[in-house]
């Protein structure tokens, strides 16, 4: 089908309804990006993603369960974060883990009518995707995870400021006119300091991310997921897809030593630094990050970049 749908469409799948969003041509090869925590689909910017799919792809952008537009699992309760970061056990079973959200993803795929696919994941959603290898690698036509973390405990920590905006909880009561300047003050942060901030875009950001169904509840499930998923380093070696690991140079979150932990322990794996970006996809690295994805993802299915 030859489509250029760009409206938001909701997919009841895996016992959770996704909220998600196609751009260019459906007969093209596709590629699902998936998001990282408490990000929602627009987090990859329609921008980033035409430019993609003007390369000869179709783009799928979905909100991850307990996220955006999404379905909230509000009944499955609040995990005890400080008790998970201690190493404790949860005094409450965890709804999901990163299994399932990968499963999500499949379910999507599916929903779709779609056999296989080029995947890209954003810090969470880069954990996603190691799953999602790992799970069905029959259904994946290259793998490539961004910004993003095996697990393993001896990689660096987060800086403090980083690690500041992670655990910082939203203002209360919670309205848009203070949760728009406290969340571009945490991307401030977590862009880094190498390239100019681009305020409009991550403004425009906030204010999306606060009208689609900011939902702090769901980012805390989703944090428990990541904290008891615990170290892939070891599973990472049976994946055989294809990679090309992303990384930025000036990543403050999860640093640039956690991407080349994941493109180390993944066999054959390509590992590509992105000079000055931090722990986003900014404007000013878009051309650099789409010619790496296009090319690599070319050679993946045999045909020229």
């Amino acid at each position: 089908m030859n489509s250029r749908q760009t409206d938001i469409r909701m997919a009841r799948v895996n016992n959770v309804d996704l909220a998600y969003q196609c751009f260019g041509d459906s007969a093209q090869p596709v590629l699902l990006l998936v998001m990282g925590l408490g990000a929602q689909m627009q987090t990859w910017p329609e921008g980033f993603c035409q430019r993609l799919a003007e390369q000869g792809y179709y783009v799928i952008r979905f909100d991850n369960r307990d996220c955006g537009q999404s379905s909230s699992l509000d009944n499955a309760g609040l995990p005890d974060i400080g008790a998970l970061m201690r190493g404790d056990s949860p005094t409450m079973p965890l709804p999901y883990g990163l299994d399932d959200m990968a499963d999500d993803a499949f379910a999507l795929l599916d929903y779709l009518q779609i056999k296989r696919a080029h995947v890209a994941g954003a810090s969470m959603g880069g954990m996603i995707i190691q799953h999602m290898s790992l799970r069905q690698p029959d259904r994946l036509i290259s793998l490539m995870p961004i910004m993003t973390t095996s697990g393993a405990p001896s990689l660096p920590l987060p800086t403090p400021t980083a690690q500041a905006v992670l655990l910082t909880p939203a203002p209360v009561p919670l309205h848009e006119h203070t949760f728009v300047p406290f969340c571009v003050q945490g991307w401030r942060v977590l862009c880094g300091a190498d390239l100019p901030f681009e305020e409009p875009r991550i403004h425009e950001l906030a204010q999306s991310t606060f009208r689609r169904g900011y939902n702090p509840a769901g980012i805390a499930r989703q944090f428990a997921a990541i904290l008891m998923d615990g170290d892939r380093t070891h599973r990472l070696g049976a994946i055989k897809t294809p990679t090309l690991v992303i990384h930025g140079s000036a990543d403050p979150l999860i640093l640039p030593q956690a991407g080349q932990a994941v493109a180390n322990a993944i066999p054959g794996a390509q590992f590509e630094l992105i000079d000055g970006m931090g722990h986003d996809i900014p404007q000013a690295r878009w051309e650099s990050i789409v010619g790496k994805m296009r090319a690599f993802m070319a050679k993946a299915q045999g045909t020229s970049p």
